[in-house]
């Protein structure tokens, strides 16, 4: 019968009604809260502020993607990448999920040692993502969704449940296994030698190509074919730009002509990866299903950008105004830039109906890369979802005013990166951070201290007393594992 519907539907030229939307995930890997032309910082009255940073940039299709819906000015990730990668698809904070730490491809143990007494748990999963996770891509398939992944995966160590993304539900794998960043984004080098090679991609060795152009054209093959059947789809692209190694986009290097090598470089990287969100979307366009097309974008973690971490000088500072960079404490390390929107704005579109995304809208709300898991699978109307962590975000989809996500976050990163060791709450526009080297604690009010400048926790004891026994009892809660103390 749904064969003949279909017959008849095309014999009369009209297309049958969806269900449920075509969701897509776009996630840039390093990318900070102000590696982009789209100011995602606002003054007391609610303009955008435009700094040096985003007059560096050019991202015209993030600019134009946040015109066509709503902008998320305070979501946050992990400090690093497989923990956020883990939290996307499980809806688990890290503290409970367990992957705390970026996974290295062999299985080893990462963590730096940076403080002599502390070592990062015993029992954190460093091979990734645990083999008794129902994760994302498995429940959409499940709820009758084709599932393709595309680009970085980092969820798990070579041999690994997780390394290969068919492992945790996706159809299609293009280029995702264990490795966190490519040797090389030149094609003409087959895309590096050694363990960080980017697998999958021979058809295009010894070529002209750029990874993230070869990535972009790879996955909209893979859209134009999951869009000639007759169930929707989730796609997952995950770029392996604006990962290190800094090489540059021959196809941007004129427009950045002025910048030293590295910082030129990083540059081209971020224009690429907006050149391939216009390309993905011009594409849905193009096939006729941007109007049934559902993207969300983010990063995921802070800056890396090969930039001086300087807030006294904002010019050349890595993510100023905000101070850190990837893998630190401080907002510049967990705080990303994310954009939710129809590819195709259309109020006529029954699914946009049900799902209106303001125009140019924007929230200043506390979000996280969990809550992914349950708007995703909420669109999709999946059953049996397990439990998570995450907070549905459809509510500001649709303008819900009076919604508010639960407004408090814990990050935990038991490890030693480029901060050791720490601890997050954030509760409102308050931050708290406790820092297990040395049990020093830290307090700030992000509202009038953006820059983490002024640490109140001596002045303000019993509010940071009051955060501390806060935090204490929510990574309880998540069953959270702690450095562990060796002798001095």
């Amino acid at each position: 019968m749904k064969a003949l519907l279909a017959i008849f539907l095309a014999a009369t030229g009209m297309a049958p009604a969806a269900e449920h939307p075509n969701l897509l995930v776009f996630l840039v890997d390093d990318m900070g809260w102000q590696d982009t032309s789209l100011p995602f910082l606002h003054d007391a009255q609610g303009h955008a502020v435009t700094t040096a940073l985003n007059r560096r940039y050019r991202t015209p299709n993030m600019e134009a993607l946040a015109a066509r819906g709503m902008k998320f000015t305070r979501a946050y990730a992990h400090p690093v990448c497989t923990p956020s990668r883990v939290s996307i698809m499980t809806g688990k904070n890290a503290a409970r999920h367990h992957v705390t730490n970026w996974t290295s491809p062999t299985g080893a143990e990462n963590g730096g040692n940076g403080v002599p007494t502390l070592r990062s748990p015993e029992g954190w999963l460093r091979t990734g993502m645990a083999a008794t996770e129902k994760p994302l891509p498995a429940l959409l398939k499940a709820a009758g969704y084709q599932t393709i992944h595309c680009g970085k995966a980092h969820f798990g160590s070579k041999g690994a449940f997780a390394a290969d993304p068919k492992a945790i539900g996706f159809d299609v794998n293009i280029a995702g296994n264990e490795i966190g960043h490519p040797a090389s984004y030149f094609a003409k080098d087959n895309f590096g030698k050694g363990p960080n090679h980017v697998t999958g991609l021979e058809k295009w060795h010894g070529g002209d190509g750029f990874l993230t152009d070869v990535l972009t054209e790879e996955l909209c093959g893979a859209i134009e074919t999951a869009a000639r059947q007759d169930k929707p789809f989730f796609a997952y692209m995950a770029h392996y730009a604006v990962h290190t190694p800094f090489m540059e986009d021959p196809r941007f290097a004129a427009n950045h002509a002025d910048l030293p090598p590295a910082q030129r470089a990083f540059a081209t990287l971020i224009e690429g990866m907006d050149r391939s969100l216009g390309d993905v979307l011009a594409k849905l366009d193009a096939l006729g299903i941007a109007d049934e097309t559902f993207i969300i974008f983010l990063s995921d973690n802070g800056s890396d950008a090969p930039l001086p971490n300087n807030n006294a000088k904002p010019i050349v500072s890595g993510v100023a105004p905000l101070r850190g960079k990837k893998a630190m404490r401080y907002e510049g390390g967990i705080r990303v830039p994310m954009i939710a929107s129809w590819a195709k704005p259309d109020a006529q579109n029954p699914l946009q109906a049900d799902l209106p995304v303001k125009s140019g809208s924007r929230t200043d709300d506390l979000v996280q890369v969990a809550d992914l898991f349950p708007t995703l699978l909420e669109m999709a109307g999946a059953k049996d979802i397990p439990a998570f962590d995450g907070h549905d975000l459809r509510p500001y989809f649709r303008g819900e005013t009076s919604y508010h996500r639960p407004q408090w976050l814990v990050t935990h990163y038991p490890h030693s990166h480029n901060n050791d060791y720490f601890s997050i709450l954030h509760e409102g526009t308050w931050k708290f951070i406790h820092n297990y080297a040395d049990g020093s604690t830290e307090l700030y009010n992000l509202a009038s201290d953006l820059a983490e400048s002024n640490n109140l926790a001596t002045t303000q004891p019993e509010r940071a007393a009051a955060m501390a026994k806060d935090l204490e009892r929510r990574l309880a809660e998540y069953g959270a594992q702690f450095p562990k103390r060796t002798a001095p």
